[in-house]
């Protein structure tokens, strides 16, 4: 019905209670408008239809008359359109600009500048909460180990303890540091214990193949020195055992240990590679070996809350009542053990 009008492009000629549906509905049924409708249809350039309507035109005169209303209005809504299309190109253009200066602005404001720099830094290095009483030489140490430099022994105590930022991303960019200094030093000098350090550092950092690198070029130049040997075997071992390669960590810690029976550094590995392979008696041994020999009860249990800690819960439990049950006063502090990587002080409750 509203395209026989001509005013099928008209949403109120179409939907159901709309006026102008209304009054079609009437002229189409012959009805007779109210006073109201012939006013509505002239005021809204309806003039074809109201002609009709009021007998001053034919049906034949109506078609023609309506036909170009209809014309003339989509061509109206065509440029409508088109300058509703520019001013919204337009308004898009102007509010880029807009975002653009503001950011530019925000870029050259030197406080805000800083402000998203130290965001940046802590989100490398995971760091949270800071004291204000410690934000401006923590955020100072930060930026220097993100620009590459090395810290004093002092502040890194400092960040561990009073600071308590020591995070694992900021322990590992340390080690890193740390490591990469003392590889090159190794290098330049041929100071076969900066390469035993050196590879020290890689395995904190958690690059143990940076380790094997290094201790690898050292042990084809030291010869047979029994302590520097023996030293960089522990070391290049620690390694292999962070690679899983355990076979070839349990034969770098037997030759270490044949070359100095007296440093309980290759006994500590011995025991965690045979604790990892599964063969706990053996790995005891080892462990009590070392501290026969020297090795700190804490750096000990420390091992073994790290080899703990990677364990699948099976194992893990299985280690737990092996050492409970071979010395339940010696490991009593595994009764307490939350699962991180560090025992807890037996002095605590």
């Amino acid at each position: 019905m509203a395209k026989r009008y001509f005013l099928d492009d008209l949403p109120g000629a179409i939907q159901l209670g709309a006026r102008l549906n209304g009054i079609l509905l009437k002229v189409d049924a012959g009805e007779q408008l109210t006073q109201w409708s012939r006013p509505f249809l002239a005021s809204n350039g309806f003039h074809a239809l109201d002609a009709l309507v009021g007998g001053q035109s034919n049906w034949e005169t109506f078609q023609r008359a309506a036909e170009e209303e209809q014309a003339e209005r989509l061509e109206k809504a065509s440029v409508k359109a088109a300058e509703k299309v520019a001013e919204l190109a337009e308004l898009a253009v102007t509010r880029a600009a807009t975002a653009k200066a503001t950011f530019a602005a925000m870029a050259n404001d030197p406080v805000l500048r800083r402000k998203q720099e130290a965001k940046k830094l802590r989100h490398r290095f995971d760091v949270g909460y800071i004291e204000n009483e410690h934000y401006g030489r923590v955020m100072a140490l930060l930026k220097r180990i993100d620009n590459g430099q090395r810290l004093k022994e002092a502040d890194v105590l400092w960040l561990r303890t009073e600071a308590d930022c020591w995070t694992d991303e900021l322990h590992k960019a340390w080690h890193a540091l740390e490591a990469a200094a003392l590889t090159k030093a190794w290098e330049n000098g041929g100071d076969a214990w900066n390469a035993v350090n050196a590879s020290a550092h890689w395995r904190k950092a958690d690059e143990p193949e940076r380790a094997l690198g290094v201790t690898e070029a050292a042990l084809a130049k030291v010869g047979r020195v029994p302590k520097l040997r023996s030293a960089l075997l522990t070391t290049r071992g620690g390694a292999l055992r962070d690679l899983r390669r355990l076979d070839e960590a349990k034969s770098l810690g037997c030759e270490a240990h044949e070359l100095t029976p007296k440093d309980y550094r290759p006994c500590t590995l011995l025991g965690a590679v045979h604790f990892e392979l599964g063969d706990l008696v053996t790995g005891h041994e080892w462990y009590a070996k070392a501290e026969s020999l020297g090795a700190p009860p804490k750096a000990i249990d420390q091992d073994l809350c790290m080899l703990l800690a990677r364990s699948p819960d099976q194992e893990q439990q299985r280690i737990r009542e092996f050492l409970l049950h071979k010395d339940p006063d010696r490991f009593n502090w595994l009764n307490r053990w939350n699962g991180s990587q560090r025992p807890r002080d037996p002095r605590r409750p």
